[in-house]
C-alpha cells in the first residue's frame, strides 16, 4: 500500500532503526545514575542533544525532550506564560494552529487570561501586519506561530513575526513539528516545539527549545529530570534514534525535497484536470515540500478516504487530529474554504513517480462512484 500520510507520521528512517536497536543494549540504564552503564547512557542522551540542537540552532543546554510534541507545545505555551504573568496575560495565536497550541490557549482562558486568535488569507498565511499589531497590545505575554501549517503546507510569516515579537519584548513559540528535517529552522524564536515521528524518528519523542533568558516556568510539579522543565525518565533509547533519524533526514533533504515537491506540483496540476469540481487548497508556492491538500464537491471526507484505503492508498483527510469527531477542520473553516471532500496527500522519502500514477490514475474513479452514490452526476 503506497503511504501518503507522512504529515501524520513519516516511516521510521533505517538510520533510526540502526541507532534505535544499538541504543536498546548500550542506553537502558538511567542517565542519572553514577554507575558505568548510566554514565554511557547520559552520553548517549547528550551527544543526541547535541545533535538535535544543532539542527535547530540552539544550544544542548536550551533543548529538552519531552514524550511528544503535543506534551512540548504544552509545557512551552503554559510555561512562557507562567514565566511571564508580570509582563501580562494576553496570548496571541494564529487562527490555523495545531490544536495542541489551541487547546493550551483554551486552559489559559479558563485560568484568567485573555487569547487573541489572527486571521489568514484564504492560502491559510497568518496576517502578518495583524499579528504584529496583536503582539504590540500592553500586557501581551507570549505569541504562538507554527513555521508550516500541518493540513495545507503552507509556510507562515515567521520572520515578521520575529521582528514585530523583538519590537515589542514578546517571546515568539514556533511550533516547528512539520518543517523541522525539511527546511531550515527560522531564527529569532524563544520557545521551539517539534516531533521526532514527523522526521522519521520514533513516536513518543518530542523537543522542547527555550532560549537563554526567556522567562519560563513549568506548569507540572519539580522533577529532577531534563533540566526540571519535563518531568519522567528519559527514553535513552528513542532520543537517539530520533536524533539519528533527524541528522540523516537533513542530510538528503537537499535532494528529496526537491523531488518530492515537483510530485507535489504534478498533483497540484493534474488533480484539478482529472477531477471536476475540485478546490486545490494552500499556497501553491511558499509551501511544505511535500504536502499537498484537495477537496471536492459533492464527497464527504470520510467516504473519500475510505475507499482509497480499498484503492490501497493511506491518506488522510482534514486535521488527523480531529477527523475522530467528524467536525470540519478549524484550518478550513478559518481559510473560507470547502471543508468538506477534503485530502491531504503528504509524501514520505522514498515515495516513487509510479505511485503518484497509480493514485492519480484511482482517484477520478473513486470520486466519481462517490458522487454516483449520492446522485450527483
Amino acid at each position: 500500500m503506497p503511504y501518503l500520510d507522512a504529515a501524520s507520521t513519516e516511516p521510521l528512517h533505517p538510520a533510526a532503526r540502526d541507532a534505535l536497536l544499538a541504543a536498546i543494549d548500550a542506553g537502558w540504564a538511567d542517565p542519572a545514575r553514577l554507575y558505568g552503564t548510566a554514565r554511557r547512557a547520559q552520553m548517549l542522551l547528550e551527544q543526541a542533544r547535541t545533535e538535535v540542537a544543532e539542527v535547530l540552532g540552539a544550544r544542548p543546554d536550551e533543548v529538552s525532550f519531552t514524550s511528544s510534541g503535543t506534551q512540548a507545545v504544552h509545557l512551552g505555551v503554559l510555561g512562557a506564560l507562567r514565566g511571564r504573568q508580570r509582563a501580562g496575560r494576553h496570548l496571541v495565536t494564529g487562527a490555523v494552529e495545531h490544536s495542541s497550541v489551541l487547546h493550551a490557549a483554551e486552559v489559559h482562558e479558563r485560568d484568567g487570561g485573555t487569547v487573541e486568535t489572527v486571521g489568514v488569507d484564504r492560502t491559510g498565511r497568518v496576517e502578518a501586519a495583524a499579528f504584529a499589531e496583536a503582539v504590540s497590545r500592553p500586557g501581551t505575554a507570549l505569541a504562538c506561530l507554527q513555521t508550516a501549517n500541518h493540513e495545507v503546507g503552507t509556510l507562515q510569516p515567521v520572520a515578521e513575526a520575529t521582528e514585530a515579537c523583538l519590537a515589542a519584548g514578546v517571546p515568539l513559540l514556533v511550533d516547528a513539528a512539520q518543517s523541522a528535517g525539511r527546511l531550515p529552522i527560522p531564527g529569532g524564536w524563544s520557545v521551539l516545539a517539534a516531533s521526532a515521528h514527523k522526521w522519521g524518528g520514533p513516536a513518543g519523542v518530542g523537543v522542547l527549545a527555550i532560549r537563554k533568558g526567556t522567562r519560563w516556568r513549568s506548569p507540572y510539579p519539580q522533577d529532577e529530570r531534563e533540566r526540571r522543565r519535563v518531568p519522567g525518565f528519559e527514553n535513552v533509547p528513542a532520543i537517539v534514534a530520533a536524533a539519528a533519524a533527524l541528522r540523516a533526514r537533513v542530510v538528503e533533504e537537499a535532494a528529496e525535497g526537491p523531488r518530492l515537491s515537483a510530485l507535489v506540483d504534478r498533483i497540484r496540476a493534474e488533480v484539478p484536470r482529472l477531477v471536476p469540481d475540485v478546490e486545490v487548497i494552500g499556497d501553491p508556492v511558499r509551501r511544505l515540500p511535500h504536502v499537498v491538500t484537495f477537496s471536492c464537491l459533492f464527497v464527504e471526507g470520510e467516504a473519500l478516504l475510505t475507499e482509497l484505503d480499498r484503492a490501497g492508498f493511506a491518506v488522510s483527510s482534514g486535521s488527523s487530529c480531529t477527523a475522530s469527531t467528524l467536525r470540519p477542520s478549524h484550518v478550513l473553516e478559518a481559510m473560507g474554504v470547502l471543508t468538506h471532500g477534503n485530502v491531504r496527500v503528504s509524501l514520505p522519502r522514498g515515495v516513487t513517480d509510479d505511485d503518484i500514477d497509480r493514485f492519480l490514475g484511482v482517484l477520478p474513479d473513486v470520486v466519481r462512484r462517490i458522487r454516483s452514490s449520492l446522485g450527483v452526476q
